[in-house]
């Protein structure tokens, strides 16, 4: 799909038990969080290997051993974000 737009943000919000989240449930399904220390753990970083019709299409990276597995656009930001805040940790 074409035209659309993504605007991450990232933000320190203080403590995560004092906030009242409504995303939009035609939107987000389900809101969780994962610490760094977690992300940052090599057994739960992965990469999911997409193939198309003509052969070898794509690959993107998946973080694993969550609540919810993290991956598509989601886990593309997120490795995105890594990569700028924490320079050759990741």
């Amino acid at each position: 799909q074409q035209g659309i737009t993504v605007a991450p943000v990232v933000a320190n919000l203080g403590p995560l038990e004092a906030l009242t989240l409504t995303p939009n449930p035609d939107e987000v399904e389900e809101v969780f969080t994962l610490p760094l220390a977690h992300l940052l753990r090599e057994e739960n970083q992965g990469y999911t290997h997409f193939r198309t019709a003509t052969g070898y299409g794509y690959t993107l990276p998946v973080f694993l051993n969550g609540p919810h597995r993290v991956w598509g656009l989601t886990a593309i930001i997120t490795e995105l974000t890594l990569e700028l805040l924490l320079p050759g940790c990741y």
